[in-house]
């Protein structure tokens, strides 16, 4: 068997890539744009294609290389963020590339599963007796991020139910661990920490909104989580993947500061702030739950703890020593 990982050198990529080629017999095929530091050590164990998904030719001689029995596509533009700075890119990359890796898919006949990823984003405005959100919440994103994840999903549904590709998607909320890259609430905190204990940078950290609640999960067990989305889940379903516990930025930073070896003054920095913030988002994954058994398994803890070590490495690196 073998699996095609869209965007494999990313952050969800490089740990997507670990999980398959440690706990399955497949092949690990994937796409790669812009640097390779995430998965420089699986050089040799990866068969990798450097690929500009926007043009439909380079996904269909991908696709037609391969030959994969199972597609995950991770490739997009992922920080919300920049979706509010910069709308129309974020719309067209994400939306290009998805209907490229399907129109390719079917343009060549290929009998693969295709795992869509959307994003917790896609529920939005969610209110309080929405909560827990489960997969028929009404869909009120509150940036185009959102919209982009809502568009990908109806993209892969019309190619199921129009032309019987077999389609799954998953809409994961907050997940964090090594490798996230900047823009992110957990690298952006953490990176701040570990220049402060290097004499980087002040003592002094800046924050937006301490008190909105989100669904935290590791990106180990989100990705633990598409591996049996990809193989167990139903075609044309589609499924949450989350914590199901609410946890408050105020608490992550905490966690951060708890095992600081300084001091850190924290101080709110109004650029920081989103435009629309919803109070809490918590997931419920009953229906993944129930036919897959998957759960989350790694305290968060643990994940906040390994965050703040990665960023320690990378800043020790830039630093000129190891830390």
């Amino acid at each position: 068997m073998k699996a095609l990982v869209t965007g494999i050198n990313g952050f969800v990529g490089s740990h997507l890539a670990e999980y398959l080629l440690e706990h399955t017999d497949w092949k690990v095929a994937g796409t790669v744009y812009g640097d390779m530091d995430n998965i420089v050590h699986l050089k040799g164990r990866l068969e990798l294609y450097p690929a500009e998904l926007s043009q439909l030719s380079v996904a269909m001689f991908v696709l037609e290389e391969t030959r994969p029995d199972y597609v995950i596509h991770l490739a997009a533009q992922a920080v919300p963020s920049l979706s509010h700075r910069d709308p129309w890119p974020t719309l067209e990359t994400n939306i290009h590339l998805q209907f490229n890796i399907l129109h390719a898919a079917l343009q060549l006949g290929l009998d693969c599963r295709i795992l869509v990823v959307g994003s917790g984003e896609e529920y939005g405005l969610v209110r309080p007796d929405d909560l827990p959100v489960a997969e028929d919440t009404p869909l009120r994103p509150l940036n185009v991020y959102g919209v982009s994840k809502i568009a990908q999903e109806m993209l892969g549904l019309q190619y199921h139910l129009a032309h019987g590709l077999p389609v799954v998607m998953v809409r994961p909320f907050n997940h964090i661990g090594p490798r996230q890259r900047l823009g992110f609430v957990s690298p952006d905190f953490a990176r701040q920490v570990a220049e402060a204990e290097a004499g980087l940078r002040e003592a002094a950290m800046d924050v937006g909104n301490l008190d909105v609640s989100r669904d935290f999960s590791d990106v180990r067990d989100i990705v633990r989580g598409y591996h049996l989305a990809i193989t167990q889940g139903e075609p044309g379903e589609v499924y949450n993947l989350g914590s199901e516990r609410a946890c408050s930025i105020r608490r992550l930073l905490e966690t951060l500061l708890a095992s600081s070896r300084v001091k850190v003054e924290v101080r709110q920095d109004a650029v920081r702030l989103r435009p629309a913030d919803v109070p809490t988002m918590v997931s419920d994954c009953r229906k993944f739950r129930q036919r897959t058994g998957w759960q989350t398994a790694i305290p968060f803890e643990q994940s906040v703890r390994d965050v703040l070590n990665y960023w320690r490495q990378k800043v020790g690196e830039g630093n000129g020593t190891q830390r």
